[in-house]
Parts: C-alpha cells; sequence; structure tokens
C-alpha cells in the first residue's frame, strides 16, 4: 500500500470490532475538531468478547499494520476495552505511531461511589482479564466491584445504530445481574466497559431499577490524544481518505452507512 503526500493536519485512525468506536470518535472531534479522523471497523471478526487473547493477539497487529501503512496516521485508537486489555502490547510493538488503548472507567468510578459498592459491564473478554483485576486492586481496593459481562449487549447497540429495535428484554436480561443480591443493591456507579455500551445508554437506564450513575472512558481518551498531539511537532502524512470508515465486514447496511456518516465518516470501503 502507497502512503499518500504530508498534510499539516493532524490525524487519527481509530479501530474497533464494530461501531463502539464511534462513541470515542465523537468525544475526539468534539475535544480536537481540526483532528483527521479514519476509522477501523473489524466487522468479520466481531465479538471479541467471544475471542480468546491469543486469537485476537494473533489477528489484530496483522489488521491494523497495512491499513495503518497506507494511511501513515500520527496515532492509533485502540476503541474497544477488549482489545486494548488483551493484545495492546502487540499492537504497539507492530506500529510505528503512539497507539491509545481505552482503559475501563474504574478509577472514577471509585471516586464518585458513596456505598463503596460499584459495578464493572463489559464484554466477557474485557471483566475476565487480569488488567481489569490490577486496576481495581490499584483505584478500588476498598470497593465491591461486581464484574459483569455481557456480548449480547454489544449486538443490541449494533442493532441500534442500524436502526433497528433494541430488544428491552434483551436490556433487562443482561443488566439484572448488576443489582442482584445483597451487594447489588449497593452499586451507585457502574463502567461502562465497553465502548459500544455508551450508545445503549438510554435503554440502560431504562432498564435500571433505580438511578446509578453509568461512567465511560470517552472524555478521558480524547484528552489523552490531545496530550499526545501535543507533543508531535511534525505531522504524518494525512491522506484523502481521512473521515473514511474502513470495514472487514460487508457495508450493504443503508442504516449503518448513514450512522457511520452522521459520525463524520461519509465514506465507507470493505476490505
Amino acid at each position: 500500500m502507497t502512503a499518500f503526500l504530508p498534510h499539516p493536519a493532524p490525524h487519527a485512525l481509530i479501530f474497533d470490532s464494530g461501531v463502539g468506536g464511534l462513541t470515542i470518535a465523537a468525544e475526539i472531534r468534539a475535544a480536537h475538531p481540526h483532528v483527521a479522523l479514519s476509522f477501523l471497523a473489524d466487522d468479520a471478526f466481531r465479538p471479541y468478547g467471544e475471542k480468546t487473547e491469543s486469537q485476537l493477539s494473533a489477528r489484530l497487529p496483522g489488521l491494523l499494520r497495512p491499513i495503518c501503512d497506507m494511511l501513515n496516521p500520527d496515532l492509533v485508537v485502540i476503541a474497544c476495552n477488549t482489545a486494548s486489555t488483551t493484545a495492546l502490547p502487540t499492537i504497539r510493538a507492530a506500529l510505528n505511531c503512539p497507539v491509545v488503548g481505552v482503559v475501563p472507567a474504574i478509577k472514577p468510578a471509585a471516586a464518585l461511589s458513596q456505598t463503596r459498592s460499584i459495578a464493572v459491564l463489559g464484554t466477557p473478554g474485557t471483566v475476565r482479564r487480569t488488567y481489569v483485576d490490577d486496576l481495581i486492586a490499584a483505584h478500588a481496593a476498598d470497593c465491591h466491584v461486581e464484574l459483569v459481562g455481557s456480548s449480547a449487549l454489544v449486538e443490541q447497540a449494533e442493532r441500534k445504530l442500524s436502526g433497528r429495535e433494541v430488544d428491552m428484554a434483551v436490556i433487562r436480561r443482561e443488566t439484572a445481574p448488576l443489582f442482584d443480591g445483597l451487594q447489588g443493591e449497593t452499586v451507585d456507579a457502574i463502567v461502562l466497559a465497553c465502548t459500544h455500551f455508551p450508545l445503549l445508554r438510554d435503554e440502560l437506564e431504562a432498564a435500571a431499577p433505580r438511578l446509578v450513575a453509568w461512567i465511560d472512558s470517552g472524555e478521558a481518551v480524547a484528552r489523552r490524544v490531545g496530550n499526545l498531539l501535543d507533543r508531535i511537532t511534525q505531522f504524518q502524512a494525512c491522506p484523502p481518505l481521512s473521515d473514511t470508515a474502513f470495514l472487514t465486514g460487508p457495508d450493504d447496511d443503508p442504516a449503518r452507512r448513514q450512522a457511520f456518516a452522521e459520525h463524520g465518516f461519509g465514506r465507507i470501503v470493505s476490505l
């Protein structure tokens, strides 16, 4: 693949297993409107939450490297908690630019909690990682932490962004464990540890038996992107393919294409 001629605007490539990364893209566009964005969605391998660490570590560097060779971004944002908590070191070793991962927002949730009881709602592949255990030990050691994994919510978020109806029965079923038992009755802050899940914030709030704080990492990632770009003195080539979404799966869903366009990605390329 051939890189393009230099351009003065900074350029970031956002990567996710599907549309969840659009929540991160929206935060970056709001905080840094001068930054050109491209997007890569690995639809063909979704859901990541059901993949093993070895599967993701084997796939992701080889998927991202040729795209980065073509687009030559100034940085890459891994807008996927599962990929960040499993394959970030191998991705960083494969790429020649800074890589920003998504960290489950356990620290701010613990700081906010009045009951010292919080929950982490992610994919099964995220909540079972040692990385999450380490975050809990470092930032929420004095809290009870409920870990709940769901792949079904990822698909509900994909449905919503494609203009299809969300199944509230699935939302209630998948979130019920957050509030079960004596400890669940005291949970007052819930970490959305999957970038898909903020797309379902209205449905999650409607399904909850009481008012709780729902916390994601979007603003923190946008701040990190800004900090890294401030350190770059000369930007790389910014291609005419910025504001393009690359999909490893088919691009034949008009509603989904419209959703990408509404987030600034008006051109879709199926790989």
